[in-house]
């Protein structure tokens, strides 16, 4: 990993918000993820923030607007191609994963889109699993927005926070979102909630 943050530092600042745009666009979008996380690269970005090469918040603007874009074009393919999709070979050993997606998603709605962004197999499936569903697409750009701004900012501002200590973030990552993630979810759903019950009475 080290040799590829010295590799990017030699690199033009353009090149490298294409490549971190497009790993994390692709993830989403054509299940990348399988092999490369997007949160690789976008704490990957972070770190070329601090080193000065590329600035902070250009480098937030990239890494939600390729999340939200790429979660928006998978919604796209499984509203329009959902059974191809699902019958992808690459799908073929993870088929048990992707049943609990699917329960996930019909157990928690467009929660499970937000939540989803969190888990390296839900965040690559779960926006074409909501497009083959036909959730309407309000409803799913709702979350995908959420949780897009929110994971972003997370993983590019732990990259640049942790500067040359990439190594020692990528082992803590795991446990630190995941407090996140349970901290924002219950704001989120509490908000909902409130929002819901003061509608009935109006």
């Amino acid at each position: 990993m080290q040799a590829l943050l010295d590799g990017l530092s030699n690199t033009s600042p353009l090149l490298i918000a294409c490549i971190v745009f497009a790993l994390v666009f692709a993830e989403d979008a054509i299940f990348v993820g399988f092999v490369i996380p997007g949160e690789t690269a976008a704490v990957v970005g972070g770190v070329i923030a601090s080193r000065g090469i590329f600035p902070l918040w250009g480098m937030l603007l990239i890494v939600v607007a390729a999340a939200i874009t790429g979660d928006t074009v998978g919604y796209e393919i499984g509203k329009h191609f959902g059974p191809r999709v699902i019958a992808l070979k690459i799908l073929d050993k993870r088929r048990e994963q992707l049943q609990k997606a699917e329960d996930f998603l019909k157990d928690k709605g467009g929660l499970a889109v937000f939540l989803g962004r969190f888990t390296a197999f839900f965040r690559a499936v779960m926006p074409a699993l909501a497009g083959l569903s036909q959730m309407p697409y309000k409803r799913f750009a709702f979350w995908n927005f959420s949780g897009g701004i929110i994971w972003g900012s997370l993983f590019v501002t732990l990259g640049f926070v942790a500067g040359n200590s990439y190594e020692q973030v990528a082992r803590t990552v795991g446990r630190g979102a995941a407090a996140v993630v349970a901290v924002v979810a219950i704001a989120i759903v509490i908000v909902w909630q409130v929002r819901k019950h003061r509608a009935k009475k109006a």
